[in-house]
C-alpha cells in the first residue's frame, strides 16, 4: 500500500526549533513529508532558502517590510510568496495534516489557534499559548477535534511517560530543570551578569530570550503553567527538580511509588521527531545515550530565594484569571530591557514582581482580551522599567 506522503506546516521556521524540524524533514525519505507552508517574522533570506530546499508551496515573512526581498529570493521558482499578519493566519489555517508552532512570545497566540482550528496535529514549542490563553485554547482543541503534542523536551517527556488512561493514578509530575548557567552562583555574582552570559546555556542550543528564561528559570515556572493545562494537574502536583546533565528530560511519579523518566541526549530533535512521527516513532541521526560513559546522574532542589521566578509563576498558575498572561508578558518586556542592558539580570524578576503586585486578576474570556491584556501589560513594565532608572 502506497501511503500519502504526511502534509507538514512549520511557523517559526527560521528559530532553533523550525531549523530542527527542517532537518528532520529533509533527512527523511523521499515522499515522507510533503511541506504545505513555511513562515518567519523577519529572516526572509533564511526563509526563501528553506522553502527551496524542502519545496514549500508557501512562504510567508510576518514583517510586510521584508516582502519584496523574499520575493525576489523565490523568483523563478513556483513556491508563493506572501507577508504580514494576514497572511501568517492564513498559512496557519491551510489544509494541513502536522504544524510546528514554534513561533517565540504571544506573536504565535493567533496562528497557533489557527492550525487548531483546522483540526491539525499541532506540535507545540509555543509555551505562551497555554500560558497566556489556556482554557481556551484547550476549548478550541476539543471542538475542532484537533491533537496538541507537546514539543518541549520536558513536557515531551511526560507526554511520553503519562498513562491517560488512569488519570487517578498519578502521584506528581516532576519537570527537571538543567539550573542554567548560573545554578551554584550567589546572587551577589548574578547583580553583575552579563545578556552574554546569560544566553550560553550550558547544554542547550537556543535563541536568546529563552535561554535568558532559563538562566532565570522563569522557563521552569512557565513550564509549570503549560504541564498544568496540558496533563490536567493542579501546581501542587507540578514538581521542579534541577538536574544539571539534562539527561532525564522529566519524570511522572504514580501512586504506587513507581516512578517513569524518559531519557536521552539534551538534543531537540528527539522531542520534535516524537511528535513530527507520532503516533509512531522515526530514526533520527542524534547522539546515542551513553550512559556508561556518563557514569553518573546529579540532582537537587531548585533555589527560590536565588531564582524567584519559580515561586511567581506558581503563584499566577494558582491565581488564574489573567494573572499567567500577565507574568508572560511582564516578563518578556523585561528580558528584553536586560538584553538591551537597560535593566541588570536580578532585575528581571524584580519587575515581573512589581507588575503582578500592581494588576488586578481578571477573566480572559477571549483571545482578544487575552491580547488586550498582553498589551496592557507591556506599557505598564515599560512605566516600572523607565521609574527604575536614575534621573
Amino acid at each position: 500500500m502506497v501511503m500519502k506522503p504526511k502534509r507538514v506546516t512549520i511557523l517559526g521556521a527560521s528559530g532553533s526549533v523550525g531549523e530542527s524540524t527542517l532537518q528532520l524533514i529533509e533527512a527523511a525519505e523521499p515522499g515522507e513529508f510533503e511541506v504545505v507552508a513555511l513562515t518567519a517574522n523577519v529572516n526572509a533570506g533564511a526563509l526563501a532558502r528553506a522553502a527551496i530546499r524542502v519545496g514549500a508551496k508557501l512562504a510567508v515573512v510576518a514583517d510586510e517590510n521584508r516582502f519584496s526581498e523574499l520575493k525576489e529570493a523565490l523568483a523563478g521558482t513556483a513556491i508563493e510568496a506572501a507577508a504580514g499578519p494576514d497572511a501568517l493566519l492564513a498559512a496557519a489555517s491551510e489544509p494541513t495534516d502536522w504544524v510546528m508552532s514554534a513561533i517565540v512570545g504571544t506573536a504565535g497566540l493567533n496562528p497557533t489557534l489557527a492550525a487548531i482550528r483546522q483540526g491539525a496535529t499541532v506540535a507545540l514549542a509555543n509555551k505562551e499559548t497555554l500560558v497566556c490563553a489556556g482554557s481556551l485554547a484547550t476549548d478550541e482543541v476539543r471542538a475542532a477535534g484537533a491533537t496538541l503534542l507537546p514539543a518541549d523536551s520536558e513536557h515531551n517527556a511526560i507526554f511520553q511517560v503519562l498513562e491517560t488512561d488512569h488519570p487517578e493514578t498519578i502521584d506528581r509530575l516532576i519537570l527537571t530543570a538543567s539550573g542554567g548557567p548560573f545554578r551554584t552562583a550567589t546572587r551577589e555574582r548574578m547583580k553583575t551578569v552579563t545578556p552574554a552570559e546569560a544566553v550560553a546555556h550550558p547544554n542547550w542550543d537556543m535563541g536568546a530570550k529563552i535561554s535568558v528564561d532559563s538562566a532565570t528559570m522563569m522557563n521552569k515556572g512557565l513550564e509549570i503553567i503549560e504541564a498544568s493545562f496540558l496533563f490536567h494537574q493542579p501546581s501542587e502536583k507540578i514538581e521542579v527538580l534541577v538536574h544539571p546533565e539534562s539527561i532525564i528530560h522529566s519524570m511522572v511519579a504514580y501512586c504506587d511509588g513507581s516512578v517513569l523518566a524518559q531519557l536521552g541526549t539534551p538534543d531537540m530533535k528527539t522531542p520534535i521527531a516524537n511528535t513530527l512521527a507520532w503516533p509512531g516513532r522515526m530514526p533520527i541521526d542524534t547522539p546515542k545515550l551513553d550512559l556508561a560513559a556518563i557514569a553518573s546522574l546529579t540532582f537537587e532542589a531548585p533555589d527560590d530565594n536565588r531564582f524567584p521566578s519559580l515561586a511567581l509563576a506558581r503563584a499566577a498558575l494558582k491565581t488564574g484569571n489573567s494573572a499567567p498572561p500577565v507574568l508572560n508578558a511582564a516578563n518578556e518586556v523585561a528580558v528584553a530591557a536586560f538584553l538591551s542592558e537597560s535593566i541588570g539580570f536580578l532585575d528581571i524578576a524584580d519587575i515581573v514582581a512589581e507588575v503582578l503586585e500592581k494588576h488586578d486578576p481578571r477573566p480572559v474570556p477571549s483571545i482578544e482580551e487575552a491580547i488586550d491584556i498582553d498589551a496592557e501589560t507591556r506599557r505598564i513594565t515599560e512605566d516600572v522599567i523607565r521609574a527604575r532608572r536614575p534621573a
